[in-house]
């Protein structure tokens, strides 16, 4: 069975009114749970699985789930714009742009701009995803160690890079960010780097974590430091 027969075959299921159904009632069910900062997809999924429990067709099941997967991605945006707090790691853009149009009154078409390119990567990425995936992931397994270094390299001088106005700050974040990862147990030789001795430490720190911490912190200290002469601004959601 080609690739086209295969997404043939799979609209023709996943369109039947049940399975519509049960996609939707995940995507309501994940996006509410998704606000919650911190949890993300995974979390959300492993909270509501015991739902899909009680459902007799494993395909409706894994359809449930997806509506679930981007509902709570896309629930994640909601808390970015209106409090500043990532609801998981890929809603940390979405704070810089989105809570700034919140505090200029325009939280609704914040949202709405969240909904609709949601909508629209979700589409693309999972249409990418089936007609690319495969030849990708034939590529990606010749990388050897040369390849991912220089790949991970890449990235590190791209963050510094489009930081800002200061590479100096771009550079200390990085290097920050490299020791908050290099936490926790080394995968080469199973010896514990930077823990402390504390257990808990010895898994690591998670991105989703750190990023509600930085930007949960430092609103909370804005707002601390603007106590008595915040404005308030009226906006229809």
């Amino acid at each position: 069975m080609g690739i086209f027969d295969g997404i043939i075959s799979g609209f023709s299921i996943a369109l039947t009114p049940i399975n519509l159904v049960f996609a939707f009632l995940g995507a309501v069910i994940g996006t509410a749970v998704g606000v919650l900062p911190g949890l993300g997809p995974a979390a959300t999924i492993a909270l509501l699985l015991p739902i899909t429990y009680s459902i007799s067709s494993p395909v409706t099941a894994v359809i449930m789930m997806a509506g679930i997967f981007y509902g709570a991605m896309y629930g994640g945006s909601t808390t970015s714009i209106l409090l500043n707090l990532p609801g998981e790691a890929a809603s940390v853009v979405t704070c810089y742009d989105g809570h700034q149009m919140a505090l200029k009154g325009r939280a609704g078409p914040a949202l709405g701009i969240a909904a609709i390119g949601s909508f629209i990567a979700g589409t693309v990425g999972v249409i990418g995803l089936t007609l690319f995936g495969p030849p990708i992931a034939e590529f990606a397994l010749r990388f050897g160690p040369p390849e991912k270094f220089s790949l991970a390299l890449l990235g590190l001088l791209m963050a510094v890079a489009l930081s800002g106005d200061s590479v100096v700050k771009g550079l200390i974040i990085m290097v920050l960010g490299l020791l908050f990862g290099a936490v926790g147990i080394d995968p080469l030789s199973g010896k514990s780097r930077f823990d402390f001795g504390v257990t808990e430490l010895q898994s690591g720190f998670d991105f989703v974590t750190l990023a509600v911490g930085v930007f949960g912190l430092g609103e909370i200290f804005y707002n601390l430091e603007q106590q008595g002469s915040a404005e308030i601004v009226t906006t229809k959601v």
